[in-house]
């Protein structure tokens, strides 16, 4: 419950002050509602593609740091040990 309340209130305050903003810079209801709508909308879709890309460079970044731990040779310490 308390998850989906806090998250009522964020975007109501993103609502708010992406109107509040639109407004202030246009002195247009219109132009802010229409901003204060469509702004939460995109920025969704963009965080979406942003936690794509992070995730598929984390990927390759594992996959790197994989291949290049298979392919050096055992280290001196590993040696004595077997």
């Amino acid at each position: 419950m308390r998850l989906a309340l806090k998250t009522l209130t964020y975007a109501s305050m993103h609502l708010t002050v992406a109107v509040a903003v639109a407004y202030a810079l246009t002195r247009n209801w219109h132009v802010a509602l229409a901003v204060g709508i469509i702004e939460p909308m995109v920025q969704t879709v963009m965080f979406n593609l942003h936690e794509r890309a992070w995730t598929r460079a984390d990927k390759r970044r594992a996959q790197a740091d994989q291949a290049r731990v298979s392919t050096e040779p055992p280290s001196a310490v590993g040696s004595a040990l077997a």
